[in-house]
């Protein structure tokens, strides 16, 4: 696991890096960086001209559908995706069957990964048991298992009496609350977002309010308890600006987007494309200029797929009826690349809110370049044109609303603790 990466443009926002350097990796750790580096003994190298050397990308939002669910996705072909879209680490979460509330299923899943799978895997155990919103997880035991956050991810937990007793204990505990910050009961039968083109369509829609008030109440509930809070999936303008003020007043509140909720908005549902259902829904060109403007200025920490597989029998439906997700961890790079192409973010920001922001969230040791830290890298082709194509996509389920649409750019090398896992799409 020794390994030269020469003369890419080296970008490590956590050491103010952003220079045209070498990269030597020894024993599967960062030895040095810096200009006319020797390989050493044994060392495979790669020529990284023209291309971005980044810490490797994160994604802290990933459903890997094991244990209960393989025939969508298991642990080899989610982390396979992965480093194809070039995520040297994802963190999975736990509504799986039975759901991540013990010991004994965190182990498997952290187990499993570690003999079988192509990048590192983070557990995100359950709030509640079974994801029932009744009662508390033993979050003590899920984080000496191995979680590194907790989250009832796919339901919000609807009693604001044990939200707030979720938060006080994990922050003894030491472990994040990530939210799926939903309000049912102004959801109801919506399926989409509420709007002209629901109504165009004929589908029941699912207004903005009810991502911004339960966004509104983990934060006020958070601040009420001096706990942390990490906010899912942002998808409203209206969430943005709550968080935005949250954060001004000292708030210790993060959240991520996803590519999805800065590339389109509900006018990809129109001819009922079910790869365009989400929860939460696409929403309108405001929510996605408000969506882009959190990026820019800070307000929107991380960017995270949410990447959500389905078998074709469960997307092949009426839309009513078809299941809400579509997958992401092979798209996101292109897509957020999009971002720093048009502007609206820098290249140091996409690091950021790809690899070194995720990494400080979770609290896991990764997002960085610093001398003796575990070598986990991404080495980046900007220029890349390729093809979403169904059958050349590793993940199990081909639910994508890109499906045949040009993408430019790409992992070009995924390294995992030294080890090259993945080269060139």
């Amino acid at each position: 696991m020794n390994l030269l990466i020469k003369g890419g443009r080296v970008i490590d926002p956590s050491q103010g890096i952003d220079d045209t350097l070498d990269v030597v990796v020894e024993n599967g750790r960062v030895k040095e960086i810096g200009k006319g580096l020797a390989a050493p003994a044994g060392a495979e190298t790669i020529d990284a001209s023209g291309r971005y050397v980044v810490p490797g990308l994160i994604d802290m939002h990933v459903h890997l559908r094991d244990p209960g669910l393989e025939y969508k996705e298991d642990i080899v072909s989610g982390t396979r995706a992965a480093v194809a879209g070039g995520f040297t680490s994802v963190a999975c979460m736990p509504n799986t069957k039975p759901a991540i509330d013990n010991k004994a299923v965190a182990s498997y899943i952290i187990n499993k990964a570690k003999t079988e799978g192509f990048c590192n895997v983070f557990p995100v155990g359950t709030i509640t048991q079974a994801m029932h919103g009744d009662r508390l997880a033993e979050m003590g035991e899920l984080k000496e298992a191995g979680c590194v956050a907790v989250s009832d991810d796919g339901k919000p937990v609807k009693n604001s009496e044990l939200m707030r007793r979720a938060l006080e204990y994990a922050n003894g505990m030491g472990i994040l609350v990530i939210s799926h910050a939903e309000e049912l009961e102004l959801v109801g039968e919506g399926v989409m977002n509420e709007g002209f083109t629901a109504t165009e369509l004929g589908l029941k829609g699912i207004p903005r309010v009810a991502e911004d008030i339960a966004t509104a109440r983990e934060i006020m509930l958070a601040e009420y308890v001096g706990a942390p809070v990490h906010i899912a999936h942002v998808s409203t303008a209206g969430s943005v600006r709550i968080i935005r003020e949250a954060k001004a007043r000292g708030v210790k509140v993060t959240c991520e987007t996803a590519p999805h909720y800065f590339t389109l908005t509900d006018d990809a549902v129109r001819g009922y494309n079910t790869n365009a259902k989400m929860n939460p829904p696409l929403r309108e060109a405001a929510d996605v200029a408000a969506i882009k403007q959190g990026l820019k200025d800070g307000t929107i920490d991380c960017i995270a797929t949410d990447h959500a597989p389905h078998h074709l029998d469960e997307k092949d439906l009426e839309f009513n009826e078809a299941m809400n997700g579509i997958i992401g961890l092979e798209t996101s790079l292109p897509l957020s690349l999009g971002l720093v192409r048009e502007g609206a973010i820098s290249l140091q920001q996409l690091v950021e809110k790809m690899s070194c922001n995720p990494s400080k969230i979770l609290g896991v040791d990764r997002g960085t370049f610093k001398a003796g830290s575990v070598a986990d890298i991404t080495v980046i082709d900007p220029d890349k044109a390729w093809t979403v194509e169904a059958d050349q996509l590793a993940s199990k389920s081909k639910n994508s609303p890109w499906l045949g649409e040009r993408m430019t750019g790409a992992a070009a090398a995924t390294v995992v603790a030294g080890k090259v896992v993945f080269s060139g799409r």
